[in-house]
């Protein structure tokens, strides 16, 4: 009964051009703009004086607000006021219908093509006034983009979402995975993302209850995604534990947690991609302790090759803040009380600071050779999951072979990069050289003149080795000497994708 209401849904949401799309239309792009700021005063003026079905699936489930019933069912024809009502999308309070779920369209673009979704979670913020409860499931949210766009496509036979939520990141798997097992805690979220992944036709994948890789033990995957409850939080009676973002655990154990989760649960070769949180502070000898440095730690235990990218560094009070707000409790004595709580448990554990970042993990099959730790703050684009496949591929490449085999490679500039050169007035010869990278992680690196001459040389003719004896040449330079120089720099712009 249910899969047959879900197809009726699907035929009302596609008729009415419920699409990322046409919502834009209906509102514009200012309004668009103010409802990702949480503010949906613009897109209610703009839906005023317009009847059309998109606009009324819009204003119930978008903007959280109540329809008649009349106008309901002139929206949603084919399923209809009761079909939606056993669906558990709404409810009806005298002559109007209320929405009991957001429901709102997705799109993206991947290697297999353009593609639009419909995704149902619970109501935010915007819709019920206060705070979350806390069994929320979240819908598509920054973190789960973040985390959808750095996703390989490698095709795999199995596939692992750690804490589904609304099963965006199974759905996503699903595209290139034969079989995607998608756990959760929560019953209510892997009920949502059952819906919504019968909604968008997607069969493959197995929902499973249970605690992070409980439901998988004894299990290897090809690919393991997950967006886990990292959210670091005080274990102090009165702080709500929402869910969808708190694993439980202290301080950022969760994440150790699931690096060690992964090492057990990757093939040989598999790789296991997340988000995670991870603590600065003092240690017990009065140290500084950067987070980057606790998360390498947590690695080498794990004996998996690794690249984390961390992105941003909260301090104390800020991180306290952001996620106190994030669970829907505004300014006022409650958010004092738990601002106050935040703070204590990050004074007692002398944390100074929250780090958060990407891990892309790998189950070697052999013995471990990538450990990148990194800061990467600057601006990226979307869509790095091919960016995130070519720099293993690089590497692999690069490391297998010895400085012999490197220097007979015959290398070209990637086409998205370009070179600056500064100058102070009246000099022939630059002060500074940067090499710079348009796609990936925008990367920046620093020249010297003989690591510039041979980037500068690299158009796909002439090989590594011919290039630095003419540059030797040039320079009066030991071949030899400039050799050790150039080549460990060669071997990280062929890993980051500058030369190709």
């Amino acid at each position: 009964m249910t899969s047959d209401l879900i197809t009726l849904l699907r035929t009302d949401l596609l008729f009415a051009d419920f699409s990322v799309e046409g919502l834009t239309t209906l509102w514009g792009d200012e309004a668009d703009a103010a409802l990702h700021r949480a503010q949906r005063v613009p897109a209610i003026r703009a839906l005023a004086d317009q009847r059309s079905p998109s606009a009324t699936l819009a204003t119930l489930f978008v903007l959280g607000m109540p329809v008649s019933r009349e106008v309901f069912e002139s929206a949603l024809p084919v399923i209809g006021l009761d079909g939606a009502v056993s669906l558990g999308l709404v409810e009806q309070t005298d002559d109007l219908v209320r929405p009991l779920l957001d429901l709102r369209p997705y799109s993206f673009v991947d290697a297999h093509g353009v593609v639009s979704w419909w995704i149902a979670s619970d109501l935010g913020e915007l819709s019920t006034g206060g705070a979350l409860r806390e069994d929320h499931v979240l819908g598509v949210g920054g973190a789960s983009m973040t985390l959808s766009g750095l996703m390989i496509g490698t095709p795999a036979d199995s596939a692992l979402d750690l804490g589904t939520g609304c099963g965006i990141q199974a759905m996503h798997a699903a595209r290139h995975a034969k079989r995607v097992v998608a756990t959760d805690i929560s019953q209510r979220a892997l009920d949502l993302a059952s819906l919504n992944a019968q909604l968008n036709g997607i069969d493959n994948i197995e929902f499973r209850l249970g605690s992070l890789f409980d439901p998988v033990a004894g299990e290897r995957f090809g690919h393991i995604v997950s967006n886990p409850p990292f959210v670091i939080t005080p274990r102090t009676d009165g702080v709500p534990a929402y869910e969808y973002r708190d694993g439980g655990l202290v301080g950022d154990a969760l994440v150790a947690s699931v690096i060690a989760g992964c090492a057990e649960h990757l093939e040989p070769g598999g790789v296991a991609q997340l988000l995670g949180n991870w603590e600065y502070g003092i240690d017990r000898d009065g140290l500084e302790r950067d987070g980057l440095d606790r998360v390498g730690g947590w690695i080498d235990a794990s004996g998996l090759d690794a690249w984390v990218v961390e992105r941003e560094v909260q301090d104390a009070a800020l991180y306290s803040e952001t996620w106190i707000r994030d669970g829907g409790t505004r300014p006022g004595a409650e958010f004092d009380r738990l601002y106050g709580a935040w703070l204590d448990d990050f004074a007692a554990r002398e944390v100074t600071s929250v780090g958060f970042g990407y891990l892309t993990l790998r189950s070697p099959r052999s013995s471990s050779t990538l450990r990148r730790l990194e800061r990467l703050d600057g601006p990226v684009g979307s869509g790095l999951g091919p960016h995130v496949v070519a720099t293993l591929d690089a590497h692999d490449r690069q490391f297998s072979l010895d400085d012999d085999l490197l220097s007979r490679l015959v290398l070209a500039v990637a086409g998205d990069v370009t070179e600056e050169r500064h100058y102070w007035p009246g000099n022939e010869d630059p002060t500074v050289m940067t090499l710079r990278q348009g796609g990936g992680f925008g990367r920046s690196m620093a020249l010297d003149t003989g690591l510039a001459a041979l980037v500068g040389a690299c158009d796909g003719e002439l090989s590594v080795r011919a290039i630095i004896a003419a540059i030797a040449q040039l320079l009066e330079a030991d071949e030899s000497a400039l050799s050790a120089e150039l080549l460990p720099s060669i071997r990280e712009l062929i890993e980051t994708g500058f030369l190709a």
